[in-house]
């Protein structure tokens, strides 16, 4: 009985081991990805969607939007998608609108802007982009988000069949150790989802 417990505990933990070092390898992999800069001649720069209030961007927008901006300016494309719906039944504006006043305010024409206005998450900022790709004819694009967000957003975007380039904010405004931590654990659980979805298909 005793032998048998040992061999049942040895079993635990090495299962143990293996799913601590399979998260540590996750977790290595959004961070690289965030890291990369993968910015290069493209069709257009997809900023994709984050709160807004009322007519102003969250912090983490505006870095977002920022970034898309001195891509836009530095000639990496001529052509800006703002992603990004209604963030309630009150909202007067919604986020795509909001970043494309903060770029008009920014000398951006407004020939060099694409918004959609009805995504709520990720996957919708893309599809509804996608959309607007495909009545441009556009193919190649750049992907601007927050580094730990870019991992699922490059998966995602190569699983609708989007030729996507990353480029992360340069800095992040999910700065605090408490925040960063819950942003990363959620892109984790995102990426289990995810592998766990494509998987029943």
């Amino acid at each position: 009985m005793s032998r048998h417990r040992v061999g049942l505990l040895g079993w635990m933990w090495r299962l143990f081991v293996l799913v601590v070092v399979w998260l540590l390898g996750v977790t290595g992999w959004i961070m690289w990805i965030g890291e990369r800069d993968q910015a290069a001649k493209a069709d257009a720069i997809i900023v994709l969607g984050a709160a807004a209030y009322d007519a102003k961007p969250s912090p983490v927008f505006q870095e977002r939007i920022r970034h898309g901006l001195d891509l836009y300016e530095a000639g990496y494309a001529p052509l800006l998608i703002f992603t990004g719906g209604y963030g309630g039944s009150g909202a007067r504006f919604s986020e795509s609108q909001v970043a494309r006043r903060y770029a008009l305010k920014q000398g951006v024409p407004a020939k060099a802007i694409l918004i959609e206005t009805q995504s709520r998450n990720t996957v919708q900022n893309l599809v509804e982009a996608k959309r607007l790709m495909d009545q441009r004819g556009l193919h190649r694009v750049i992907i601007v988000s927050d580094p730990l967000h870019m991992a699922r957003a490059l998966r995602l975007s190569r699983a609708m069949g989007i030729d996507a380039l990353a480029s992360s904010t340069p800095s992040t405004r999910f700065r605090s150790f408490h925040t960063s931590w819950r942003f990363l654990a959620q892109e984790i659980y995102f990426f289990h989802r995810d592998l766990f979805v494509q998987a029943t298909r």
